[in-house]
């Protein structure tokens, strides 16, 4: 018996072609299998279930990469936020530099940026 593509068969009783009944002949058509197509339908398996946790690995990691770069770049535009914040109410480089823990170049790039 060679490995079959799944379908319903319309020659079931309609109670029989839910879910559970197709599962249920999917793994009695399985069980009848001999060693060769046992052992096609076993490395199919595992190729599936390595293929899948390949994706699902890579999709948390994605995840993970996106969360990270949005709590970067959140700090970032906070900072920048309290730089012109600290400048416009007539704060000091030095005081900005005191209050952010930023250098005093990158606090007059930002002010240019933002000045323009």
């Amino acid at each position: 018996m060679a490995m079959k593509e799944k379908y319903i068969n319309p020659f079931r009783p309609k109670k029989l072609q839910e879910k559970i009944f197709s599962q249920l002949f999917e793994q009695a058509e399985i069980a009848q299998y001999n060693k060769e197509e046992s052992k096609q339908y076993e490395e199919s398996l595992k190729y599936y279930r390595d293929l899948k946790n390949t994706v699902d690995t890579a999709h948390s990691e994605g995840k993970i990469e996106g969360i990270l770069e949005g709590k970067i770049e959140g700090k970032i535009e906070n900072q920048v936020a309290t730089v012109i914040n600290f400048y416009s109410a007539g704060a000091t480089i030095e005081l900005i530099m005191q209050g952010t823990g930023l250098s005093a170049e990158e606090i007059k790039v930002i002010i240019g940026e933002n000045s323009k």
